[in-house]
C-alpha cells in the first residue's frame, strides 16, 4: 500500500517523501521517526501539494498489523536482512544488516505511484548514509526524470560528502520546512494555494504521521536548539537559534493526535525541554493534566538535570511521563568541564531525590552515561555507573558517536583508529571509533552487566 492524498487534483504537483533503510550492526525503533521529513510533508500539503510517503522502516503492514516484534510504549523491532558488511568495517566481528522492508517491496511501491514532480529523501545518522544512497539509486532507476533532494542530519553535518557521493540533484543543508517548501516551489513552478492552516484545529499543518500504515506513537518537538554548548553535541550547529513553540499549540497537537488517531504514546524530541520551565514545560504539563488525556509521555532525548525542581518532577509524574531520561553523561564531576557545564553533583542529587519523591520508579528513570569517549578512563565510567545506581536510577550506557562540527570532533579524529574525516561510516558508535584499540567484548559485556 502506498500512502498518498488521492483527493488532490491530478494537475497539482506530486511530491514523494522517502524514509530510507538503515544499514547497521544494530537498530531498534526507540521512538525514531523522520520528524523533519514529515514536517516538510505537512507544510507542503498545507500549501496544496499532493503528498505520498514510503517508509522503508515501516513496522506495520497496510492493515496496520505489526510485522516484527512489538516492544513497550509503541517501540518495536524492524524487519532486517543480513547483508554484506562494508569492506572498510572488515575488522568489526559482527553481522551487518539492512533494516526495513525488502528491496523488491520498495520497488513495487515506487512503480505503483505516478511519477513524482520531486522526491525528498532524508538521512539521519551520519553513518546511515548507505541506506539513503541505495534508495536514491533505486528511485533514479524507476523515475529517471524526477529531481531528487537529499536532506536531514547527514546532509547538514556531512554536506561535502553528500554532494560528492549521494547522487542527489540537490543536497539541502540545514533547511527549515519553509525553506524546503520554497525550493520545491522553485522546482515545480507551483505557487501553492496560499491557504494558511495555522491555528485550524481540524486541519492543522502538523507532520503527516497519518500517511503511515499505523501510528503507534508520535514525536513532539516543542522547540529547536539549545542554549548550552556541550562538547559532544551538534545541536548548536544544527539549530543555531533556540526557538520555542507556544505551550498552547503543543498541548493542542497532543490532544489532536490522541483524539483523532487514538495515539497514546508521545516522545519529546527537544534538546532543551526544561529550560525556562515556568514559561514553557510547566504550562504544557498543566495543559495535558487539565485535559485529562489518557496518554504516556517519554523523553528519549534526555532532560537537563538542573531545572528538575520538586514542582517540575511532580508535574512530570502527574502528566504521566513513563520514560524519563537524564543527560548526566558522567558522574565524575571534577573532570566534566571538558564535556559540559550543565550539572553539578548537588544538582544531580537534588534532581534524583525530587523524581523519586514525585513517585517515579527505577524502571521509569534512566541516566545516560557516555561510553567510548576519546581517552576515556573505564574506571571513571564504572564509578559513574555505581553513583547512578546508588541514587535509585538506571544507568544507561550511551555509546559515543563522533560528530562533525562539535567541540570534541578534533580530539575524536586524533584518537580514532579510523579516518573519521574521510568517511562518515566510521562515525558508527557500535564500533567504538574513538579508541586506538577497540574495547574487548569482555570489557563491553562487563560494563553493560554492571549497568543492569
Amino acid at each position: 500500500m502506498i500512502n498518498t492524498r488521492a483527493d488532490k487534483p491530478q494537475d497539482v504537483p506530486h511530491i514523494l517523501l522517502i524514509n530510507p533503510w538503515i544499514d547497521d550492526f544494530a537498530a531498534y525503533d526507540f521512538w525514531a521517526k523522520p520528524l523533519g521529513l514529515l514536517s516538510i510533508g505537512g507544510t507542503l500539503r498545507g500549501r496544496g501539494y499532493r503528498i505520498s510517503y514510503i517508509d522503508c522502516l515501516e513496522r506495520f503492514d497496510s492493515r496496520g498489523r505489526a510485522v516484527a516484534r512489538v516492544g513497550r510504549f509503541g517501540t518495536g523491532a524492524y524487519r532486517k536482512t543480513v547483508i554484506e558488511k562494508p569492506r572498510k568495517l572488515h575488522d568489526v566481528p559482527r553481522r551487518y544488516s539492512r533494516y526495513g522492508i525488502d528491496e523488491d517491496g520498495f520497488r513495487r511501491r515506487l512503480t505503483d505511484l505516478p511519477a513524482p514532480d520531486a522526491i525528498l529523501v532524508t538521512a539521519l545518522m551520519t553513518y546511515w548514509y548507505p541506506g539513503a544512497f541505495a534508495v536514491i539509486r533505486t528511485v533514479r532507476d524507476v523515475f529517471p526524470s524526477s529531481p531528487v533532494l537529499l536532506g536531514g542530519i547527514y546532509a547538514t553535518l556531512c554536506s561535502g560528502h553528500a554532494r560528492k557521493y549521494a547522487g542527489a540533484d540537490r543536497v539541502l543543508r540545514g533547511r527549515t520546512e519553509d525553506e524546503v517548501a520554497a525550493v520545491v516551489d522553485e522546482i515545480t513552478g507551483f505557487s501553492g494555494n496560499g491557504r494558511s492552516l495555522a491555528g485550524a484545529p481540524d486541519n492543522p499543518p502538523y507532520p503527516c504521521f497519518d500517511l503511515q500504515n499505523a501510528t503507534p506513537y508520535v514525536p513532539i518537538l516543542t522547540g529547536r536548539g539549545c542554549p548550552y554548548r556541550c562538547a559532544y553535541c551538534a545541536s548548536p550547529y544544527l539549530n543555531p537559534t533556540h526557538t520555542r513553540r507556544s505551550p498552547v499549540h503543543v498541548v493542542e497537537e497532543i490532544r489532536y493526535w490522541h483524539k483523532r488517531y487514538g495515539v497514546v504514546d508521545f516522545a519529546f524530541y527537544d534538546d532543551a525541554l526544561l529550560i525556562d520551565a515556568d514559561n514553557h514545560i510547566l504550562p504544557i504539563l498543566e495543559g495535558v493534566i487539565h485535559l485529562s488525556l489518557d496518554v504516556r509521555l517519554h523523553t528519549p532525548n534526555a532532560l537537563h538535570i538542573r531545572p528538575l525542581s520538586r514542582e517540575v518532577a511532580e508535574l512530570l509524574h502527574r502528566a504521566r511521563f513513563k520514560t524519563v531520561r537524564l543527560g548526566l553523561e558522567t558522574a565524575c564531576f571534577e573532570q566534566r568541564a571538558v564535556l559540559d557545564q550543565k550539572v553539578g553533583p548537588a544538582e544531580f542529587e537534588r534532581a534524583a531525590q525530587n523524581l523519586k519523591k514525585a513517585g517515579f520508579t527505577f524502571d521509569e528513570l534512566g541516566a545516560y552515561l557516555l561510553f567510548g569517549l576519546p581517552g576515556q578512563d573505564i574506571g571513571e565510567l564504572e564509578a559513574s555507573t555505581m553513583v547512578v545506581k546508588a541514587r535509585g536510577i538506571r544507568p544507561i550506557l550511551a555509546q559515543y558517536s563522533p560528530i562533525p562540527h562539535t567541540d570534541l570532533w578534533e580530539e575524536s579524529v586524533k584518537a580514532s583508529r579510523y579516518d573519521l574525516e574521510a568517511d562518515p561510516l566510521f562515525h558508527n558508535n557500535s564500533i567504538f571509533p574513538c579508541q586506538k584499540t577497540p574495547f574487548s567484548w569482555e570489557t563491553v559485556s562487563r560494563l553493560k552487566a554492571l549497568a543492569q
